[in-house]
């Protein structure tokens, strides 16, 4: 008796010891100062392998509490949260200026050196998913030699300064895999040259929650007859170009109305030039929206005025949505995604003669049916579910 209740307790403790071995430990690394879409995506990422996979446990690394403010969010896609420290520097360090954000980096890189080491040497995740702040661990994997597989993610067009080239140079022959957001970002990272191409790989971002967008979108906002724009009030998203073309198209239309939802350091800028130009009535500014979802669905048309975005998540929450687009060119994600009278209208970055030749084509409505459905389409292509079918292929 005492031999088989032995002989049992082995098989199990055996069968348990096989299903956590066959366990694979996700980590994201992305700490911020302020609150950005890459952070939703992270969540959304990390998310999609506890709730379409099995076999992966996903944790985010927690610098200094800055996922505290998506706690709920975080619980409910059972995603473990791993504390670095107790206090939250993040609303502390300043990030506005050029020098400022500097010393933030600097202060984020001295404080995040010890613990991050620490947590890949203890823990030994299978895989460290590399998104914001990406020098630091970059940096570790010169001088350690992790069994962790690190993954880095690279938007935009990066600076190639000396410094990032050499770290990047050295660096790459070690990481496992590199992912880029868009095509136009893929092809520049492989014209470096800096490693093997086939290390580099395309994964669009999850940006879509199909059932919680369906859902939100059905909520009655009291604006009507207004076209919208979304973003932070930054030089980037060129929200002051924006302000000036209705200033423009108001002299034409005194009932025009355009809607800019988000914060930034740009917002004192954008409300005196309100108050000179007595636009009060025709530029509306929300402030930070929970729930956007409504106000795209209830918009005229959905603009997107910024310099440069990769991918540009808010355009594809518009095209889920079947709002019509009106986008600038902007590299490298406008560009690629925006067809020009294909799922969208598209103008010159920065340019104001084109914007206001374009800007009527957003108010007609004879073939904004054919847009609104091209559009449809490639929003699918950045699904929670799509890149959790993409990313499963990386990691296996």
């Amino acid at each position: 008796m005492f031999y088989k209740i032995y002989f049992h307790n082995t098989i199990t403790s055996e069968l348990q010891i096989r299903n956590t071995l066959s366990v694979k430990k996700i980590y994201y690394w992305s700490p911020f100062l302020s609150p950005i879409a890459t952070c939703k995506a992270v969540i959304n990422s990390a998310g999609s392998l506890t709730q379409f996979g099995s076999g992966y446990e996903s944790s985010i690394l927690n610098f200094f509490g800055e996922f505290n403010r998506y706690d709920k969010e975080i619980k409910k896609k059972n995603i473990q949260l791993i504390d670095f420290y107790n206090f939250d520097i993040a609303n502390i360090l300043p990030y506005k200026g050029k020098i400022k954000s500097r010393f933030s980096f600097f202060i984020f890189f001295l404080l995040g050196l010890f613990p991050l080491t620490k947590v890949l040497k203890k823990n030994k995740p299978d895989f460290l998913i590399i998104h914001l702040i990406t020098s630091l661990p970059l940096m570790l994997l010169l001088f350690f030699n992790f069994k962790t597989k690190f993954i880095l993610r690279i938007s935009g067009y990066p600076r190639m300064n000396f410094f990032r080239k050499l770290l990047w140079k050295i660096t790459f022959k070690k990481i496992h895999l590199i992912t880029c957001p868009t095509n136009n970002t893929l092809n520049y990272i492989k014209s470096l040259r800096l490693t093997d191409s086939s290390k580099i790989k395309l994964l669009y971002d999850p940006i879509i929650n199909v059932k919680e967008i369906n859902r939100k979108k059905q909520k009655e906002i009291s604006i009507k007859n207004f076209y919208l724009s979304v973003g932070r009030l930054t030089k980037q998203k060129n929200f002051m170009f924006l302000c000036e073309a209705f200033q423009k198209l108001v002299k034409k239309n005194k009932e025009i109305k355009l809607v800019i939802a988000g914060n930034g350091e740009e917002k004192n800028n954008i409300q005196k030039f309100i108050k000179i130009n007595n636009l009060e009535n025709n530029i509306i500014l929300l402030g930070y929206v929970s729930n956007i979802y409504p106000y795209f669905k209830a918009s005229k048309g959905f603009i997107l005025s910024s310099l440069w975005e990769d991918p540009g998540f808010v355009l594809l929450e518009a095209s889920f949505c079947r709002t019509l687009i009106l986008s600038s060119n902007a590299w490298p994600g406008p560009v690629e995604l925006i067809k020009d009278n294909y799922n969208g209208i598209s103008f010159e970055s920065n340019d104001m003669e084109h914007f206001l030749k374009k800007f009527p084509y957003l108010m007609d409505n004879s073939y904004s049916k054919k847009l609104k459905l091209n559009n449809l389409k490639l929003a699918k292509k950045f699904t929670i579910f799509n890149h959790y079918q993409s990313l499963i292929k990386l990691l296996n």
